[in-house]
């Protein structure tokens, strides 16, 4: 016999959402242990099991502390999407508040958060040779030809997206060749309505204070091996999941094309570009709270303990 689905709006997801660097994951162990809870992750990076250093996953020690879903269940061979997550995450949900009253989102995917939070439209499959074809346009004229051509055809998705994901840009221009619709229009407006109470806070940290956490954030990836696991990677570097910072400027490095030092420079200044997209796009929804870590933290305790 299964078990019902739970349809009363007695149940809460905790959204703790933020810019890389900004201590979203230390944030949410704390909460998961102090609610006796579980972590539901919206990284979009942190879905590959082979991709570890390089997207700040959870540590064994941090996994270990806190039941946490949706890290590493991927292989980057596979083929993902956002409508994918949607559906994955609802029905885990549907689980999960069977045995919990509150559950934590987690992340920095806006558009994953977005996808759990508010529902988004069905997305159109890809066409095939429209695929190749933009897949043919990065590999010769590099990423910078994908940009150009989503800020021509959806200019305002252009200004949130991750500029240095050629997955996500791949996506919204298929979507408009194939539709003629812009990607940033998928979602019409109208929330999918949940069956459990929504609470969004985004965390707040001075820029100067992110800026440093996301130096010294990346100078820790390369004393934990980061260059040796990109090199691991090479053989899949052809893979779009691995076009991502992080690793990008790592491959430039092996390919003799830069310095190991520039290379980790430019590191921390893609991550600092990739942490302010974050911020406008959180930015864009009035349903966040902007509070510090701390803050956070001792509010929803007070709130649901």
């Amino acid at each position: 016999m299964s078990i019902p689905i739970i349809t009363t709006k007695n149940k809460n997801l905790i959204v703790i959402a933020g810019p890389t660097a900004s201590g979203k994951t230390s944030l949410a162990i704390r909460l998961a242990q102090s609610l006796n809870t579980e972590i539901v992750s919206a990284d979009s990076r942190q879905f590959y099991k082979e991709l570890n250093i390089g997207t700040a996953k959870p540590t064994p020690q941090e996994l270990a502390a806190a039941r946490h879903h949706f890290i590493g269940h991927l292989s980057v061979n596979e083929r993902y999407d956002v409508s994918r997550y949607e559906t994955d995450a609802i029905a885990l949900l549907d689980r999960l508040f069977q045995t919990h009253d509150n559950v934590i989102l987690c992340g920095g995917s806006g558009l994953y958060i977005d996808a759990v939070t508010k529902g988004i439209d069905a997305l159109p499959d890809p066409d095939p040779e429209i695929r190749v074809s933009l897949k043919k346009l990065l590999e010769t004229q590099g990423i910078a030809a994908l940009q150009e051509e989503l800020k021509r055809v959806d200019p305002e998705y252009y200004e949130i997206v991750d500029l240095s994901n050629p997955i996500r840009l791949i996506r919204a221009i298929e979507v408009y060749y194939t539709e003629g619709k812009k990607f940033s229009s998928l979602r019409n407006g109208i929330d999918k309505e949940r069956n459990f109470n929504i609470d969004k806070y985004c965390i707040s940290i001075p820029r100067e204070q992110l800026v440093e956490k996301i130096n010294l954030r990346v100078d820790e990836m390369m004393k934990q091996g980061l260059l040796e696991e990109v090199k691991s990677l090479v053989p899949l570097r052809h893979l779009t999941a691995l076009n991502t910072v992080g690793y990008k400027e790592l491959f430039e490095y092996l390919d003799g094309n830069c310095t190991l030092d520039f290379a980790v420079e430019k590191i921390k200044t893609d991550t600092r570009r990739y942490a302010k997209r974050q911020v406008t796009w959180f930015r864009r929804d009035n349903e966040y709270q902007w509070l510090s870590s701390e803050e956070i933290f001792l509010l929803l305790l007070q709130k649901y303990y």
